[in-house]
């Protein structure tokens, strides 16, 4: 149940299925590689924007949860996600911890911005000789 990605960064990365599903725990499922990158996208815009308003972040964290649709009912996406910004610092400024959030969450983030979206997808195959 392991698959290697390849994005277009060519920096390669595993994804699996939990044990119960058949995987080895060789990375994070797809679903977890999705809410990571969510997490990733959003703290790469604060932490940017705290070091241009000259904020001493010493430790910064994002947690994402979220509530999924009833188990064994397939699919089960995601109905509502809330992305938490843990900052620590010295003599941070609240007002400008809450604007980087804001310009993440409204302007720069584009995992945040596509998810809000929900654009349309397209599954196509193929056959290879």
């Amino acid at each position: 149940m392991a698959f290697e990605a390849t994005p277009p960064s060519g920096v390669k990365f595993v994804m699996d299925a939990y044990p119960e599903s058949g995987g080895s725990n060789l990375g994070p499922t797809p679903l977890e590689a999705m809410l990571s990158s969510l997490a990733a996208c959003s703290a790469m815009d604060v932490i940017s924007i705290l070091r241009k308003k000259k904020q001493n972040v010493t430790s910064y964290r994002v947690e994402v949860e979220g509530e999924r649709g009833p188990e064994g009912q397939y699919p089960r996406p995601y109905l509502s996600l809330t992305v938490r910004h843990i900052v620590k610092g010295e003599n941070l400024d609240p007002a400008a911890v809450a604007r980087a959030v804001e310009l993440s969450d409204t302007k720069y983030c584009t995992v945040i911005s596509t998810l809000r979206a929900a654009p349309k997808v397209e599954s196509v195959w193929q056959i290879e000789d």
